[in-house]
């Protein structure tokens, strides 16, 4: 009797699934129908005025943009200055480690 429940429970799940992604397929074509109305609604009292008819597009400005953070990135980070008793140690020799205790590295046991 479980099992026959778990089937009938997973078969309802499943349709509803199937519809809900039904009405969402139906909105999406609906908006899409409504912006392709507007649109043509538009065109069309274009030509009966006289206008031209003109796309809609979206202007993008990307030298505005690169310039933005080009900007930014030429000027000193904001902060409080470094302060002038900091003294700049210069390393001679790269590989002289001290603060490191060697280890033996062994493959692991197969």
């Amino acid at each position: 009797m479980a099992d026959l429940v778990l089937k009938l429970l997973g078969f309802v799940v499943r349709v509803g699934l199937l519809l809900a992604g039904l009405v969402f397929l139906a909105s999406l074509l609906l908006a899409a129908l409504l912006v392709l109305a507007v649109w043509l609604l538009r065109a069309l009292w274009a030509k009966l005025t006289g206008q031209p008819v003109s796309p809609w597009t979206f202007k993008v400005n990307r030298q505005a943009t690169w310039y933005r953070f080009y900007r930014r990135a030429q000027q000193p980070p904001p902060g409080p200055p470094a302060p002038d008793n900091v003294v700049d140690a210069g390393v001679l020799d790269v590989n002289v480690v001290t603060d490191v205790e060697p280890k033996r590295l062994t493959p692991p046991p197969r």
